[in-house]
């Protein structure tokens, strides 16, 4: 590692002289790509998972309630508290139920309405009182009551155990309202506006997507599809010919290889013993814009050319990401998205599932060669209407009298002219992890972050610009806080057991 400018240092130098000069001055460049970064982390690894709010993973952090048979977690001394839920709150909640904490054998749980229009009533106006009514599952033999629930360190133990580790963020937001697609588009263009169909009933309205329709450029995509016009960040990595990819469980496809039309047909059996398909198509942002798209899920043309502009163009399964990690050829961005049954969503997947995706594949990172100058960040692409108490701030208001309700029928305050409708947000606030030998230690950030921070971290990193057209990337609040550049630990690993989340021996 050394300066773009002048004689090589070692990386201690880099390091201090970054501190002194600012980041604006130092550049860091990557050996094998040259690929210049303002700060050490060359490798960014974005693990998007599903449907959890900050509040249904962390209320109680850094206290569990440990019974018996239950995994444990004991919080170091001097471990930070979150803005998690008070006793007043668990004992005289506004909403028509109390939450109550679930344990790991409740795992497996009904499905929350996640809608935009929905969440919106729950939050009534920063109220934060009609969750049960609004948002609480809906399906037959649900009980509504249970959107109040939360799990603690007994279940959720590994992500406990990376936050005391690491850095948490207690202060971010799902960049609007609304279910995974706008949080999966916001994530890698901050952007739901350019949509055609220009109007699909309780999906999109005047070019704003706030709803779940499959990408157009997927063979995969069921039904009435959407495509996205505008930039990405994908594009924007390519300007700059800077490696990256999506990868994510299931999209190798189940036909012939390179037919015509692909099928995605791989599945696995969840905790609940049910057969979930690994891929879920209006996950993959990437396919909605013709720029980044591999609508018949190409492979690779070799391990090489994974991160490179071939025909897959960038998109890829999770087979492909660890065989680029076998072979040294790890890009510079990666975005990971589980198989289905492990991405945490409620109805089909669950928290103990989801612990082993994480813990796996984090456990593989840190043996990396690369793993002292990567940056894992793991992030979620809605709540699924599942409480939290924290009203986000309304950066971007929406008056649209079709789908806008937060302050009453029609209103999320007015569409700024200019503005784009239908993109109210903040929207319910969501875990945010960073994992590094870089991150702070035993660390909780109050920045003010969003699902738009990562894409503006990843185009600071590289220099990339930005996507411009009232891209929420432009008001983004910073990642920074989260890591230390002047004091690196080494080897900064934590290496746990997949089934428990506790320690494990590396």
């Amino acid at each position: 590692m050394r300066r773009v400018m002048g004689t090589a240092r070692s990386a201690l130098a880099v390091t201090i002289a970054a501190a002194l000069l600012g980041w604006g001055t130092v550049r860091f460049v990557d050996a094998r790509a040259a690929v210049p970064t303002t700060t050490p982390i060359k490798h960014v690894v974005v693990i998007f998972q599903e449907n959890v709010s900050f509040d249904h993973y962390f209320a109680t952090y850094p206290y569990a309630a440990n019974p018996s048979g239950e995994p444990a977690f004991r919080a170091a001394p001097g471990t930070p508290s979150v803005n998690g839920l008070t006793p007043a709150l668990l004992a005289d909640n506004p909403n028509s139920a109390n939450p109550m904490r679930l344990d790991r054998s409740q795992a497996m749980t009904c499905d929350m309405d996640h809608g935009y229009t929905a969440e919106q009533r729950a939050a009534n106006g920063g109220l934060m009182n009609r969750f049960v009514e609004e948002t609480g599952a809906s399906q037959s033999g649900c009980d509504r009551r249970l959107v109040m629930d939360y799990y603690d360190g007994n279940t959720v133990t590994a992500l406990w155990n990376y936050a005391q580790r690491y850095a948490m963020n207690d202060n971010s937001f799902d960049t609007t309202f609304g279910p995974s697609t706008p949080g999966a588009l916001n994530l890698v263009s901050g952007q739901t506006y350019g949509v055609t169909p220009g109007n699909v009933q309780g999906h999109v309205l005047n070019g704003t997507d706030y709803g779940d329709l499959d990408p157009t450029f997927d063979d995969c995509s069921k039904g009435t599809t959407i495509a996205v016009s505008g930039r990405n960040v994908g594009d924007l990595l390519d300007a700059k010919h800077v490696t990256w990819g999506w990868f994510e469980g299931g999209f190798r496809p189940t036909s012939v290889p390179d037919a015509a039309t692909a099928e995605c047909g791989s599945a696995h059996v969840n905790l609940g013993k049910a057969r979930v398909v690994d891929y879920i198509p209006h996950h993959e942002p990437f396919q909605y814009y013709r720029s980044t798209a591999n609508p018949h899920h190409l492979a690779p043309g070799s391990v090489a050319q994974i991160g490179q502009t071939d025909r897959a163009n960038h998109q890829y399964d999770l087979i492909d990401f660890w065989a680029a990690a076998q072979a040294g050829n790890l890009p510079a961005v990666s975005f990971l998205k589980a198989p289905a049954y492990e991405d945490g969503h409620a109805g089909y997947s669950d928290p103990i599932d989801e612990q082993h995706f994480l813990v796996d594949t984090i456990n593989r990172l840190m043996r990396l060669p690369v793993w002292a100058t990567t940056a894992i960040i793991i992030n979620y692409d809605d709540s699924d209407g599942w409480y939290d108490h924290v009203m986000g701030p309304i950066v971007s208001q929406s008056g649209d009298p079709a789908i806008d309700a937060l302050l009453g029928p029609g209103l999320c305050g007015r569409t700024a002219p200019g503005a784009y409708a239908g993109r109210c947000g903040y929207g319910p606030r969501l875990p945010l992890l960073v994992i590094s030998p870089w991150a702070r230690a035993n660390y909780v950030d109050h920045t003010l972050t969003d699902q738009s921070s990562i894409l503006r971290f990843i185009e600071d990193n590289w220099d990339l610009g930005r996507i411009g057209n009232r891209s929420f990337d432009a008001m983004a609040g910073s990642l920074l806080n989260m890591f230390t550049f002047t004091a690196r630990r080494t080897p900064g690993t934590l290496f746990l057991d997949p089934e428990t989340g506790e320690p494990a021996a590396p």
